[in-house]
């Protein structure tokens, strides 16, 4: 391969480009994302998924597998630039910053084009603001085979640096797809998917609706749960049981017991060996 585009100084244009993918102003702009690692450039590889910008230190490079992944990543368009540490510390902002760090194009997924397989599985998120949860429901639906995570309103940036480093490269294999309820809703009933919704408010306990037919697991926001509206539009409302002086949990994890729960009762199908 040619040899890498040589930085130095952080001033530089290309280095300010990829330090604003921090502010959603920057990511908005651009359409671009950052996600930060040899591990994750090559999960997305896999997936025949290529940064636009990908950069990478020296020491890096003289890894066999960097190289071959970078080589790959030039041939298939992505422009390469070689810097220090320090500066990838500043594009990251990490004082040990990975060593490869990538901008990637933003990809949602149209609703009506999200796979339908039966019995499908989804998740689908209202109001979330935590990057963190964001990014590990996304992980934990790819850990489970689901068929997409759908964004309903207003939830934070899945782009964002902290949620991409929570779905630990889940962001490339998880299609992700965003709407209005109103359209979601209609979605659903159209493609007879069951809404399972896990709410305070619920009598019944979360395994307490059919895992063998085609399922939408609706969270809601944080500290306040689903909107009352949305809790009428659900076929079954549940409540994780508590035993403890606690009385919730964490969302991820709350999304997390939902959805393993649904892939136990279908007896773990797909499951690796």
């Amino acid at each position: 391969m040619s040899a890498p585009l040589r930085i130095t100084s952080a001033a530089n244009p290309v280095v300010k480009s990829l330090k604003a993918l921090h502010l959603k102003k920057g990511r908005s702009e651009s359409g671009l994302f950052l996600a930060e690692g040899a591990r994750l450039a090559s999960e997305a590889a896999d997936l025949g998924v290529w940064p636009q910008i990908m950069a990478v230190s020296e020491a890096a490079l003289e890894r066999p597998q960097v190289k071959k992944l970078v080589s790959a990543a030039a041939k298939a368009g992505a422009r390469v630039i070689e810097t220090s540490e320090a500066i990838l510390g500043q594009i990251g902002k990490r004082d040990n910053p990975q060593t490869v760090i990538g901008a990637y194009r933003q990809r949602f997924t149209p609703l009506d084009d999200l796979p339908i397989q039966k019995p499908g599985l989804f998740v689908a998120l209202e109001g979330v603001r935590d990057p963190g949860n964001l990014g590990t429901i996304t992980r934990t639906a790819d850990s489970v085979g689901a068929h997409g995570v759908i964004l309903v309103g207003q939830t934070c940036d899945p782009f964002s640096v902290e949620a991409v480093r929570a779905t630990m490269g889940s962001i490339f294999a998880m299609p992700l797809a965003r709407t209005d309820f109103t359209t979601f809703e209609a979605w659903r009933r159209g493609r007879d998917l069951l809404l399972a919704g896990a709410s305070l408010k619920g009598l019944d306990p979360h395994d307490a609706f059919p895992a063998e037919r085609g399922v939408v697991v609706f969270m809601g926001n944080e500290q306040s749960g689903l909107p009352a509206h949305m809790e009428a539009a659900c076929d079954a409302l549940v409540r994780i049981p508590m035993k403890g002086r606690a009385d919730s949990l964490n969302l991820a994890i709350a999304t997390g017991v939902m959805l393993y729960d649904v892939w136990r009762r279908r007896g773990y199908a797909g499951a690796r060996d």
